[in-house]
């Protein structure tokens, strides 16, 4: 059938005789039913409404309310502006073409999608082991006493930038280039045409945007969780650190999980095509790694920003900073913005701490006995 045809990854030559370039004309039903482009319409089209709202909420509150602009907080929003980007240069553009069934924008807009998405995709990905790096140096102190300033995260935020530029500028100078992907109604590397020039760019993304950040998330996490550990194996009364370290688990595991889900698809089918030139590929799998990629932007901020566990509708996070010591000794965990909006949104009491701290046991037993004795004492 029409949506089972295979295209040979060796050439960028039309699938079926007659059918026109992905700049001219329709691609059904010579690549995939209609009801294909439909869909993938629909999807996108959720996605640019999800993914706008959200990251839009996440910088126009970060800008008007000054504390959440603490340091660790920067990279939040560095995530979301990128988040943000993708969404206008990459899920807008393939709402549009879906629509059409085709590229009607041209070889030079094609071209500079493929240059954004790539470009503001890999910030977004790298956003997220920076962040993870960054949790890592204020916890776990592998610097010794080392104070994590603004001038800190901003070089982690530019790092991003710059890092994503080296990678994303070699195909808009003759090392590979952006095509038509897929369906033909989004641009991005050329993976699958073959030969050393393309096949040693996608070799090199992969390693400097992909291995290397997820192992620096790996890493990060993983002493981040035995940290945690032994701050609770040494605090077993404390309920409130017992419970931190159950839920900052789960929050790691869905982060990897999260992460893993939007870029490995990605970067296996590229390799795996790049490597092998005579996979024959079908458009319609050979889109699906790249909408993963761009429905990253709704969950992202949900599971970095939205979702935190520890965060309970009238918690009152001063009195629980009042306990906080060291971070050697404490799991800090830096209070995302959005868990300030979700308070704000339904009328209750702004924050005044900028981390939510899990206190160490012993003063916080101290101050209830204290407190214990006043009452008693007043009474």
């Amino acid at each position: 059938s029409l949506g089972e045809m295979q295209v040979s990854n060796t050439s960028q030559a039309p699938v079926q005789h007659g059918t026109p370039s992905a700049f001219d004309g329709p691609q059904w039903p010579h690549l995939a039913p209609r009801s294909i482009y439909t869909s993938v319409a629909v999807l996108m089209g959720i996605v640019v409404f999800s993914a706008s709202f959200v990251n839009g909420l996440v910088i126009v509150v970060s800008i008007r309310y000054k504390k959440l602009r603490s340091p660790l907080n920067y990279i939040l929003v560095n995530l979301a502006v990128a988040d943000l980007l993708v969404t206008f240069f990459g899920s807008t553009i393939s709402f549009s073409n879906n629509i059409n069934g085709f590229f009607v924008l041209g070889k030079r807009v094609c071209k500079f999608e493929g240059f954004m998405v790539s470009l503001t995709g890999i910030v977004g990905l790298w956003s997220l082991a920076i962040l993870a790096f960054e949790r890592y140096i204020v916890i776990c102190k592998p610097m010794g006493d080392f104070r994590f300033h603004r001038k800190h995260a901003v070089m982690g935020c530019a790092f991003t930038w710059i890092w994503s530029l080296l990678w994303t500028t070699p195909p808009m100078l003759g090392w590979s280039s952006y095509v038509p992907e897929g369906l033909r109604t989004s641009c991005g590397p050329n993976w699958y045409t073959g030969g050393s020039n393309n096949n040693s760019y996608i070799l090199t993304l992969f390693i400097t945007c992909f291995i290397i950040p997820l192992s620096l998330i790996l890493f990060s996490y993983t002493n981040l969780l035995m940290t945690l550990r032994t701050v609770a194996a040494q605090q077993k009364e404390s309920e409130t650190t017992q419970r931190a370290e159950r839920e900052v688990t789960r929050m790691v595991i869905a982060m990897v999980i999260a992460f893993l889900i939007c870029w490995l698809p990605y970067s296996t089918f590229a390799m795996v095509v790049a490597t092998n030139n005579d996979i024959p590929i079908q458009p319609t799998l050979a889109s699906l790694p790249s909408y993963f990629s761009k429905t990253a932007t709704v969950y992202n901020p949900i599971i970095y920003i939205f979702m935190n566990k520890q965060v309970r509708p009238g918690m009152d996070l001063c009195s629980i900073a009042l306990f906080c010591t060291s971070p050697l000794k404490l799991w800090y965990w830096p209070l995302s913005d959005a868990e300030y909006w979700a308070k704000w949104a339904i009328g209750l009491n702004q924050y005044s701490s900028s981390y939510v701290c899990v206190p160490k046991a012993s003063r916080l037993h101290n101050h209830r006995s204290t407190t214990n004795s006043q009452v008693t004492t007043s009474g």
